[in-house]
């Protein structure tokens, strides 16, 4: 009985993407032709493999719904996310390594106290939560950021994207207004994604900058008497920088996957939002291209970071 209703389970799990598509009111013969034409009616371990091989081939189907190849719908969508992802780290690693420093300079007093207590606040706090507080309270009680989009409607009439990274194309095209604009549409998501990769970001600088710090080459680089500065920037936070860049290219990786909520709150037109539509709309090949992609992205950036440990420790060589 038990194999009958996993069998049972099984081919209906098969069946539904047709039997949604079709409709409520498709016949019979309509939805086995449909599954026909979707390969549906194919075994299973037939259905794995043809899509290991289209996937080898780069070729991730069409979209359900709009019929257009997911291929080309990554590669327009993808800069919006890559940009939105930049952003968000950018604003992390800016704010997160100083008060990662900070906290480990001034350890068991109030400054220390004060940030990591706000470091647990920014790892807990729910990304639609924190968007929807700052949208309100920036975009409808202030008024002084848009509340969503990428582009000003009466801006992107005249800007004429290039490489689809927005702020780098207004840079390109020294076009000030789209860049202001851009900058503007870009901050409050951003600032809401990098909130939890900034409070980790935090943490971590600080026990690393914590180990760096009882070092004996620390004790006799203040022997020497070398400025507390230098001391701290040139010895300690270079020493620590290896744990650092291994988390930034997790949340870095984190941050794609992680975009889904943010994008769908801002109205980002980005790999995260395409997804949950397609969600919504049951659009598999959508889903799926758009996981396929974001899990490629993740391998290839922690890749990026494990190549770059020869670059800031001498002592990591690849032979």
């Amino acid at each position: 009985m038990c194999w009958g209703l996993r069998y049972l389970f099984l081919g209906f799990s098969i069946s539904f993407p047709a039997i949604v598509l079709a409709g409520e009111r498709a016949t019979p013969d309509q939805i086995t032709a449909l599954k026909a034409q979707l390969g549906l009616d194919r075994p299973l371990v037939w259905q794995y493999f043809a899509f290991l091989g289209s996937l080898l081939q780069f070729n991730l189907g069409n979209s359900l719904i709009s019929g257009l190849p997911i291929a080309t719908e990554i590669q327009t969508r993808y800069p919006a996310t890559f940009e939105l992802a930049i952003a968000a780290m950018l604003i992390a690693l800016a704010l997160g390594i100083p008060a990662g420093i900070l906290a480990a300079l001034t350890k068991n007093r109030w400054p220390d106290h004060l940030l990591m207590s706000g470091s647990l606040l920014g790892v807990s706090l729910p990304v639609y939560w924190l968007g929807l507080v700052l949208i309100y309270l920036f975009a409808v009680a202030l008024k002084w950021l848009p509340p969503s989009g990428r582009i000003s409607v009466d801006v992107g009439l005249t800007f004429r994207p290039i490489t689809g990274f927005y702020f780098l194309d207004a840079l390109l095209q020294f076009n000030l207004p789209a860049l202001g604009d851009v900058l503007a549409h870009l901050l409050l998501p951003a600032f809401t994604l990098g909130t939890i990769p900034l409070a980790i970001l935090a943490r971590i600088t600080r026990s690393a900058m914590l180990d760096a710090l009882a070092q004996d080459y620390i004790r006799t680089a203040q022997a020497k008497g070398v400025p507390a500065f230098w001391v701290v920037c040139q010895h300690a936070l270079k020493n620590a920088l290896l744990p650092i860049s291994t988390i930034t290219g997790l949340q870095f990786g984190t941050l794609l996957g992680g975009a889904i909520l943010t994008e769908t709150i801002f109205a980002w037109p980005g790999i995260g939002g395409w997804i949950y539509q397609g969600i919504l709309e049951r659009d598999y090949p959508v889903v799926q291209g758009g996981v396929v992609f974001v899990a490629i992205a993740f391998v290839l950036v922690n890749i990026l970071v494990d190549i770059t440990y020869a670059l800031i420790d001498p002592r990591v060589q690849y032979k």
